[in-house]
């Protein structure tokens, strides 16, 4: 990207707001290439620092037992969730539920950065749905790692329909979805007390961790939070 350092990948609009996935060169940082994602006009993720969405996987998987694991991820994003489930030999099966076709898309046509290693895993599926309401219904099968990417928090969520998940009843129907012994995980770029809890007043054991890094563009520390419950 040396002639070109800004690049619009993919612009649509959706029931969300417009959707947008952009490729840029830092001009702080000359050769680094970074893929970000837009949704109605504001910043929601970037390929630049991935810790957070990394260890939403990596922590579950530590928390939770066992081999052959099948996990669910609601969100698709930028595949660094499920890339990071996928990473590991006890994990059998990822499925990915995302909301909007045009994320799919960008899977499908290469369009980010991890797609043809996500799409040569036999052991991914990505799957066109609102995670939300499946977790809301009763179960067709239960999964030992069920981890959430969707909101930008509990607090400040993509639409209003989401919040039922993070009250007392939204999680107890999303219980009913793990295996004994299973794991849930929720990422946020914010603290949520409230939403903590929610969770421990639902399940056995709770874990908040915060995942801090370097933001260069600011000049400061900021911090990611992953909630993790099991029943």
């Amino acid at each position: 990207m040396s002639a070109i350092n800004f690049e619009i990948l993919a612009y649509d609009d959706t029931p969300l707001g417009p959707l947008c996935l952009r490729r840029r060169e830092l001009l702080a940082e000359p050769g680094t290439v970074v893929t970000e994602v837009s949704l109605n006009h504001e910043f929601l993720m970037s390929s630049y620092n991935t810790a957070s969405e990394r260890a939403l996987s990596s922590v579950a998987l530590e928390l939770t037992p066992g081999e052959g694991l099948d996990a669910l991820v609601g969100g698709l994003g930028l595949g660094y969730t499920a890339r990071e489930a996928l990473a590991s030999p006890r994990v059998a099966s990822v499925e990915v539920v995302e909301f909007l076709p045009q994320v799919i898309g960008w899977l499908e046509a290469g369009l980010i950065p991890l797609a043809g290693e996500l799409k040569a895993d036999p052991r991914l599926r990505v799957t066109r749905g609102d995670v939300y309401l499946r977790l809301s219904e009763p179960p067709a099968r239960l999964h030992d790692l069920i981890l959430i990417d969707v909101d930008h928090s509990p607090d400040d969520r993509l639409t209003a329909a989401n919040a039922f998940f993070y009250t007392e009843d939204g999680l107890a129907k999303a219980k009913r979805h793990l295996k004994p012994g299973g794991t849930l995980g929720v990422w946020s770029y914010a603290e949520s007390s409230p939403f903590a809890g929610a969770l421990r007043r639902i399940f056995r054991e709770v874990r908040v961790e915060p995942v801090e890094f370097k933001n260069r563009f600011v000049g400061e520390t900021q911090t990611d939070w992953l909630f993790f419950a099991k029943p």
